[in-house]
């Protein structure tokens, strides 16, 4: 039989996530709570466990209602990965035919999963979106982090923020999260696209507390650049970041990964998970590459119980990224509020 169970009060998969080795901070209640709170959506955890056993392994989604983009199943939302956690891959197929059955009975569109390295290509699970993935492994010393950078587009600019004087902030307090906020905003109106809702920033500073820092560089009491990282067990995550394109020769981007590396050191940590680009976006990808990490493709799996329409949003998304080229900037942060629930 498959079981489900909240893991959001169950205790059992807070002890599963500190045993398994392909768990990260997406998996952690935390994580979830803070989805919860913000978007509405419903965690669940799909096992062969019995509820009165020691979990073996399990599955977490998000159940995902919108009227916007439909009903479905999503491990997990707004999350760059997130592993099954299961013993074997008999386990696995047990779990993805019970999430086929759930997508069915509950008339969801599909059930998406996004492994990291479990694999998932023989499981009757069609590939849905592909996108580059960087890991900096942190074994080396300081002084070999460094000289692997690229000398002129992260050394050299590390050394103009120092001549600089740029001023470094870490932690998660208010102030730090409304600099890095205000950052953001700037960022996704050059991107033409709106912000996510600052209640999601607060939720994830509330919920995992010192897991998340935000770190942020500035000058003359003017924040340029700032970036939001999570901490689980030996893996520093990079998740969001963003910067004031007007000052980007100073180097405060490069300035604030390279502190992050270091305090990354000091923690003992292993990796630097620098998390996922978008196939086309070759200068963040480049940015990934001169830090020294090492690039392979993440590939998202979906099974679909109602067949899509290929390429019927592109259309949209381009008609909407021009209006939004031209809203005002409390319009564009109104706007993030009422999408990204229906996005995930």
């Amino acid at each position: 039989m498959v079981y489900t169970l909240d893991p959001l009060r169950d205790p059992r998969w807070s002890e599963l996530l500190l045993r398994h080795p392909s768990a990260t901070v997406f998996h952690t209640p935390e994580w979830l709570e803070a989805l919860r709170r913000t978007y509405g959506y419903e965690p669940i955890v799909l096992t062969t466990s019995a509820p009165w056993e020691e979990l073996t392994g399990a599955v977490v989604v998000c159940r995902v209602h919108s009227w916007l983009t439909g009903r479905r199943l999503v491990s997990l939302p707004f999350s760059d990965h997130c592993d099954p956690l299961v013993s074997s891959t008999e386990e696995f197929q047990r779990l993805l035919t019970s999430l086929r059955e759930e997508t069915v009975r509950g008339k969801y569109k599909y059930v998406e999963l996004r492994p990291l390295s479990f694999s998932v290509d023989e499981s009757g699970l069609e590939a849905s979106e592909s996108f580059c993935f960087h890991k900096l492994d942190l074994g080396p010393t300081p002084a070999e982090l460094f000289q692997a950078f690229h000398k002129d587009c992260v050394q050299r600019k590390i050394r103009r923020a120092e001549r600089e004087g740029l001023v470094y902030e870490a932690g998660h307090s208010s102030a730090l999260l409304q600099q890095f906020y205000d950052l953001q905003v700037i960022t996704r109106r050059r991107q033409q696209l709106p912000p996510q809702p600052f209640a999601w920033f607060r939720n994830l500073a509330v919920y995992l507390r010192d897991k998340l820092k935000v770190s942020v560089v500035s000058k003359d009491g003017v924040p340029l650049a700032s970036i939001l990282t999570l901490r689980f067990r030996r893996t520093l995550v990079y998740k969001y970041g963003c910067l004031d394109k007007l000052f980007s020769n100073l180097g405060g981007m490069q300035l604030l990964f390279w502190k992050a590396i270091q305090e990354a050191k000091r923690y003992g940590l292993s990796e630097l998970d620098l998390g996922r680009s978008d196939i086309g976006n070759e200068g963040l990808i480049q940015f990934k590459d001169r830090l020294g990490a090492t690039r392979t493709t993440l590939t998202y799996w979906r099974y679909s119980a109602i067949p899509a329409t290929q390429g019927r949003h592109a259309w949209k998304m381009t008609a909407a990224r021009r209006v939004l080229s031209y809203v005002p900037k409390a319009w564009l942060t109104t706007a993030g509020n009422h999408l990204y629930r229906h996005v995930g």
